[in-house]
């Protein structure tokens, strides 16, 4: 039999509408991974809400983190193969961002494996409270008015805010920067926009490509929900939608199951192993 390779996104597809791995899913993921499936997240989230997250959750495979700017290796708490940002062009891209008023938040990487969050001026309600549910986790620090640190390497640059505004700069991004830049609407919010920037040519899409060849899987099963899982379902022999997915989601998939509150991407996967 030939290996088949499951990755599913999280936020709005593995994770039920609390936000959380049900301990449904956990326990049939953990119970294939043990019996030899190949399944992973890929995310935009980084490790430090990536772990906690999958804390009763084995997964044999790396965690495809960040939108696939690094591998996370959950057994060693490492980064692999971790992809940065010039710094000329990270500079750029601060400078873009004060042009439509967004102070992006900057992750950068040491070599103490710490990721360290850099923001600077004041930060809006929405931002605040980014923060403050993450000000704790123990892979992620935040330094807020912090003079940059010239030996961290920049991973990526993420902002939230007025959908208008973040658009607008993304496009401009993509026209002024080679980087990937990546915009999308809030799952949590309609009027809110997402915007990550990261180095070249880094996609979930390109990671889930170069985890199938290092792992010789000869057959790629996708799981998304949002306009950023797309690049990815693209390149999967099975493109799986979720039954809460955006339209656009569900026009690309090959099949869509049910939605994130009914551990549809766990029995999937459990069912399909069989």
């Amino acid at each position: 039999m030939g290996k088949t390779l499951y990755v599913t996104d999280m936020d709005g597809t593995l994770l039920a509408p609390d936000s959380r791995v049900s301990s449904e899913s956990a326990r049939m993921i953990t119970e294939l991974s043990k019996r030899g499936a190949l399944v992973t997240v890929a995310t935009a989230r980084t490790p430090a809400t990536v772990e906690p997250l999958l804390g009763e959750t084995y997964i044999s495979l790396p965690a495809i983190v960040m939108t696939g700017a690094s591998l996370w290796d959950r057994q060693s708490k490492t980064y692999i193969h971790p992809q940065y940002i010039e710094q000329s062009i990270a500079e750029q891209i601060e400078s873009l961002g004060a042009k439509y008023g967004i102070n992006l938040f900057q992750y950068t990487l040491g070599a103490d494996g710490i990721l360290k969050v850099y923001h600077k001026g004041e930060m809006s309600e929405q931002e605040t409270a980014f923060v403050d549910e993450r000000e704790d986790l123990q892979y992620k620090r935040f330094c807020l008015n912090h003079s940059y640190e010239n030996d961290r390497l920049t991973a990526l640059f993420f902002a939230m805010g007025d959908r208008e505004r973040i658009f607008a700069l993304a496009e401009e991004l993509r026209r002024c920067v080679n980087c990937s830049v990546s915009s999308y609407v809030d799952i949590f919010g309609e009027d809110t926009g997402i915007l990550e920037v990261f180095a070249p040519n880094v996609s979930k899409a390109e990671a889930v490509k170069a985890l199938a060849k290092e792992i010789d899987a000869d057959k790629i099963v996708v799981f998304g929900d949002n306009l950023n899982d797309i690049p990815m379902m693209r390149v999967a022999d099975v493109a799986v939608a979720v039954g809460n997915a955006l339209p656009e989601v569900k026009a690309i998939a090959h099949e869509i199951i049910g939605d994130n509150a009914t551990d549809a991407v766990a029995q999937y996967i459990y069912d399909d192993f069989k």
